[in-house]
């Protein structure tokens, strides 16, 4: 069994997460590639202590780019979007 903090990579600030937060109660986290559903459901809860009703994966692959005749490529990732219970709340950035 793995940490918890090592499956966790950090939440997403983004519009679309924020306005996923505000309508759905949905987190987005970049989680490391190997881990699974269960892991990040234990994270989640364990880290924030909140309750967890589904979690949903994907994996984003790194896209390919140049510096003039020089191509390089980004590294792959993978992305959670993790659904909260009824009545659970999760900020990350508060007094802002």
């Amino acid at each position: 069994m793995r940490n918890v903090h090592d499956v966790l990579v950090g939440p997403m600030l983004t519009e679309k997460g924020t306005m996923m937060k505000e309508t759905d109660n949905k987190v987005l986290f970049k989680v490391s590639r190997s881990a699974n559903k269960i892991e990040i459901k234990r994270a989640v809860e364990e880290i924030f202590k909140v309750k967890v009703d589904r979690v949903t994966t994907m994996n984003v692959l790194g896209k390919t780019k140049r510096m003039g005749k020089f191509e390089g490529k980004r590294p792959d990732w993978k992305k959670a979007i993790v659904k909260l219970k009824e009545g659970e709340k999760l900020d990350f950035v508060e007094g802002v």
